[in-house]
């Protein structure tokens, strides 16, 4: 029979946590940033070498809630966990190193020294955007031509056949659905003033923001330029406009790098429409654009619900 190995060397630990899938790292009672594993750099752009030693509270993921308050000032869990020593678990978004949005599950624990008190604490976080799924859509897709290849989301084609379906199967069975038209606003000035690549950056992250801020059962596409649409089903006006509200919140939170001391900030305005009888597509994409004109001549950054 062998011998049971109990490893002793530190470095072992490391590693272990290293082939974690999920994001680890530890902080002390000030909440410095003692540890940081590699499925943290996975999963938020960032190398353990640019954030130990660091705060939590300097802001590094900028976790929001769907409202697009901002934790780290506000509700911080390492905050909640160190002072009361208990366990607390949130769905919430943490900013990529890239500038989009990431919608994580989070889980915080306390770390407790010899004497039992807490010492620090240590938070898990995982992405909950279902990227197996995902990956197997933009498979799909690709194959059939109904992919955007800069956004990997859904192209116009796509969005055409996908809102004359919904349509029909509203006229049928009446299921309620909604469309959000979404407008990167200053697009023009992105490009003109840092470049196409920098506006290439800009329609990818806020592609990603918009995929997560979105419901799994939603369809969210590229229709053209800076433009997205998104295909809500089952939804009344209150939760039609809670979409939009959070797609515009979660988008300014969003920022695309240009260099290491600059960020441009994104805007998005947003038209939401709910189907009526009788509709076409033509006729329900119109109402939503014209809906989110009416954003960008109220000051843009902004959505406005039927």
């Amino acid at each position: 029979m062998h011998d049971s190995i109990v490893p002793t060397d530190p470095d072992f630990y490391k590693k272990l946590l290293d082939h974690v899938g999920n994001g680890v790292y530890f902080v002390d009672r000030e909440r410095k940033i003692l540890y940081w594993n590699e499925g943290a750099y996975r999963l938020t752009g960032y190398k353990a070498e640019e954030v130990l030693g660091k705060c939590c509270q300097d802001n590094i993921l900028c976790h929001v809630d769907h409202l697009g308050n901002r934790l780290c000032k506000k509700g911080c869990l390492f905050s909640a966990c160190i002072s009361d020593g208990g366990v607390h678990e949130a769905n919430i978004f943490l900013r990529h190193k890239q500038g989009r949005r990431v919608p994580v599950t989070v889980q915080v624990r306390p770390l407790r020294g010899a004497d039992g008190s807490v010492i620090g604490a240590v938070e898990i976080f995982s992405d909950n955007s279902a990227e197996i799924d995902a990956g197997r859509k933009i498979e799909a897709m690709n194959r059939m031509a109904f992919l955007d290849h800069l956004t990997q989301l859904p192209n116009r084609r796509f969005l055409d056949m996908s809102l004359e379906t919904a349509l029909c199967e509203f006229q049928v069975h009446k299921d309620p659905l909604g469309v959000l038209v979404l407008d990167l606003d200053g697009f023009k000035g992105i490009n003109d003033s840092y470049g196409h690549s920098c506006g290439d950056r800009a329609l990818q992250e806020a592609a990603k923001t918009l995929t997560g801020a979105l419901r799994p059962t939603d369809i969210v596409g590229r229709w053209g330029g800076d433009e997205f649409l998104a295909i809500v089903r089952n939804v009344n006006l209150e939760s039609l406009s809670e979409l939009a509200e959070r797609s515009v919140v979660l988008i300014s939170e969003t920022s695309v790098p240009v260099d290491n001391e600059k960020r441009v900030p994104l805007l998005i305005s947003v038209g939401a429409a709910l189907s009526r009888p009788g509709d076409t597509p033509e006729i329900l994409f119109r109402r939503a654009d014209e809906l989110m004109f009416r954003s960008k001549a109220g000051g843009r950054g902004r959505a406005t619900t039927e």
